[in-house]
């Protein structure tokens, strides 16, 4: 590029108006209520997604089973045939085991928890409803000794 050009090319540049830098993002207008606040997840949506864990870790326990069961049948015969692929499939197989084992333990995992999660809330609501109970009668206890 000639000198020339240079300068032509930061002429044209400064004629034209100051860009701005502008980041993605929803508009500040979203409709609603209009309120923010911190996210929220009621004990059925809990329920919901513990429930849903134990249904995946029941259902893919069965079908990875039979998934299992073939393809180490398959590599089977086909070593038995001196076929190279056999090994490759027992390998698949074994890792596909292993995978399993992985997802089975993590939806156990979310099950449980949330299952010990729901449990614990319920003792803590108790422990608090008894604890209130307990300040109540004692500022009434208080009071009546005041003749209120």
């Amino acid at each position: 590029m000639a000198w020339e050009e240079w300068e032509q090319a930061k002429a044209q540049v400064a004629d034209q108006p100051a860009t701005r830098m502008q980041l993605n993002q929803y508009p500040a207008d979203q409709g609603g209520d209009g309120t923010q606040g911190d996210l929220v997840a009621s004990q059925k949506d809990l329920q919901a997604v513990g429930k849903a864990a134990h249904d995946l870790f029941e259902d893919f326990t069965t079908y990875s089973g039979h998934a299992r069961v073939a393809s180490e049948a398959a590599a089977g015969g086909l070593k038995g045939e001196g076929f190279a692929l056999g090994e490759a499939l027992a390998h698949v197989t074994e890792r596909w085991s292993e995978q399993t084992r992985t997802l089975l333990d993590a939806c156990a995992h979310i099950s449980n928890h949330l299952r010990f999660t729901k449990n614990q809330h319920a003792a803590d609501e108790s422990y608090i409803a008894g604890a209130v109970s307990s300040i109540a009668l004692l500022d009434k206890g208080f009071d009546d000794r005041k003749g209120h």
